[in-house]
Order: C-alpha cells, then sequence, then structure tokens
C-alpha cells in the first residue's frame, strides 16, 4: 500500500514524465506548481493559453515558461476544448485548470461530442495521509456533488474505489459519514447510507465493502467504535469516507489540509482523465501533491490498460 506522495513521485520518475495539459495556463501558482513538478522529474507541461500573458506570469514568479512547449490560444473556452482534445488524442495524460472558471474545464469534458466523460457522474476526492492514521484517506465529495441522493452517492462510491485500487487497496473500505451510528428517518444521510450498504451487500455496489452509518470518529478509530458498541468490520479500517454533503465534505477537508496538516491532493475523477482542479488557497504543497496524484493515476490506468491488452492477446 503506498504511503506517500514521495513514494508516488519515486515511481513516476521510474517510468518517465507523463504530460499535463494546462489550460489557460497564465496563472502564477499554476507555473509554480508545474514547474515544480517537471523539476521533480515527473511533469511534462504542455501550457495552453495566450503565449505572451504566459510568459509574463512566469517572469514575475520566476519560472521560464518558454521552455515548455505553449499552445496559443486566446479563447478560454477553446483553450479547455484543446485541453480536452489533447487527451482524446493521447498526447496528454492529464488536465490541469489554469486563469479559467472551473465550468469551462467541466463543460469542454462533459460536451457529448467531444469531451472525454467516462463515468455516470463527475466526482471530487481528496487523498490524505493522516499522522494517527497508519495508510491512505480518501475524503469524498470534498468539491463537485452539492447535496447527492443515495444514486449519485453510490457513483461518488465507484469513483472513490477505482482510486483506491490504483493506490493498491483491493477491497477498499467504505464508511459512510453521518451525525450518528443509527438509522434515523429524520436524517436522509442515515437512510441512504443504509440502503449503500445494501446496494453492497447485495452485488450492486461492487470492489469494496461499504458500512454505515457511522460517526466520522468511530469510522476512524477502533477504540472509538468500541466504546460506541459499533461492531461492523468497516468501523476503524476504513480507507474511504463518504461525506454526507459537500459542506461536511469541504469542511473536513479544509480541517484535515490546513488545521492536522496532513499531506494532500484533490482531484476530480469520471472523466477519461484525472482533472486537477486546485483551489486559489491550497498550499503549494497541496497543488504539487495533486499534480503527483493525477500523474500517478495516468501510470496505474496505463500500466492496467497494457496487462489487459497483453492478456486479451494471449488468449487469442
Amino acid at each position: 500500500m503506498i504511503q506517500s506522495f514521495d513514494f508516488m513521485n519515486e515511481k513516476i520518475v521510474a517510468s518517465g514524465r507523463r504530460r499535463i495539459a494546462v489550460a489557460v495556463a497564465q496563472n502564477e501558482d499554476v507555473l509554480l506548481s508545474i514547474d515544480k513538478a517537471s523539476a521533480l522529474g515527473i511533469a511534462e507541461p504542455i501550457l495552453i493559453g495566450h503565449r505572451d500573458k504566459i510568459i509574463e506570469a512566469g517572469n514575475r514568479c520566476g519560472v521560464r515558461a518558454e521552455q515548455y512547449e505553449i499552445i496559443e490560444e486566446t479563447d478560454d473556452v477553446e483553450a479547455c476544448n484543446l485541453a480536452v482534445r489533447l487527451i482524446r488524442m493521447e498526447y496528454a495524460d492529464a488536465i490541469m485548470k489554469g486563469l479559467v472558471g472551473t465550468a469551462y474545464v467541466l463543460k469542454a469534458i462533459l460536451n457529448r461530442e467531444t469531451g472525454i466523460r467516462d463515468g455516470e457522474l463527475l466526482s471530487h476526492i481528496g487523498l490524505f495521509f493522516i499522522p494517527k492514521i497508519n495508510r491512505p484517506m480518501i475524503v469524498t465529495d470534498a468539491g463537485m456533488c452539492i447535496a447527492p441522493d443515495v444514486a449519485a452517492k453510490k457513483h461518488i462510491i465507484e469513483n472513490a474505489v477505482k482510486v483506491a485500487h490504483l493506490l493498491g487497496i483491493d477491497e477498499p473500505q467504505v464508511a459512510c459519514i453521518c451525525a450518528l451510528e443509527k438509522v434515523n428517518s429524520a436524517m436522509q444521510a442515515t437512510v441512504d447510507a443504509e440502503e449503500l450498504v445494501r446496494m453492497n451487500r447485495e452485488g450492486d455496489l461492487t470492489g469494496c465493502r461499504v458500512g454505515g452509518p457511522f460517526a466520522l470518529d468511530n469510522a476512524l478509530f477502533p477504540d472509538a467504535a468500541r466504546r460506541k458498541g459499533v461492531t461492523d468490520p468497516v468501523a476503524g479500517n476504513v480507507d474511504i469516507l463518504l461525506m454526507p454533503n459537500i459542506e461536511a465534505g469541504n469542511v473536513l477537508y479544509k480541517a484535515l489540509a490546513f488545521l492536522c496538516d496532513a499531506p494532500g491532493a484533490g482531484l476530480v475523477l469520471g472523466a477519461k482523465a484525472p482533472v486537477i482542479v486546485t483551489s486559489r488557497s491550497d498550499l503549494m504543497d497541496a497543488k504539487l501533491n495533486s499534480i503527483t496524484l493525477a500523474l500517478y493515476i495516468a501510470l496505474e490506468q496505463e500500466r492496467r490498460k497494457a496487462g489487459t491488452e497483453r492478456l486479451s492477446r494471449q488468449e487469442r
């Protein structure tokens, strides 16, 4: 099981740099993070946007943007469309949002004719290495789905489970986080948790083990679960925290990042390539970690696809 972003970086370096298409790249923070990723030997940036503005932004933050491939596109919408097209052409491995609204990037991804949608919905994950917990922890959804119903939560879990598998967690334990550990008809999150557990038990939600409803403490810590009389084996052994709504997810995500100093990363999932949509308030380490996670996912997807194709040829 992966224990750090440094480990991911080592694996990427060993396999060779991966290309990131940066949509509307004339942003200092984005250029700094992508330049650091290049210096680590993990990223080959493709900067899409207004060439002169990209170089000027680089000059302001000490990045020689002209050393990277720059594709001139002064229209923000077209810059996002071009980033998506590079994924379709298999010329790039991941997308990163630059100085452009998230809605423009998502619209390009979701376009029915030219987009790269790969699942039922797009969702957000945060991956954290929390000092008190000796394993990677996925938090979802902290940035995309505002008030998901039970059907949306199923797809959110499926997106997170795919990432967990790529991180080497064969059967991730999923905790449906609520305010308490019992089903209460007045609290929809607990009702949803009961339904998701049923789906998992009956084979409609696979590749993981789902438990809940859980409060956060007994999901994370075995002692807390025992004190509350929670006997579900998922309790205290969780890999994925399914949050009840975006408010809870976002609060936990930022608490882990800013209060706990937990190394973390954030990505949007559900497209044919990882999408990096960082917040302006994210620390530089978080931006760099998000690039690392995106490229590691791209690497593992490529490796597993090659293995599947090789097996298929052998069977023929």
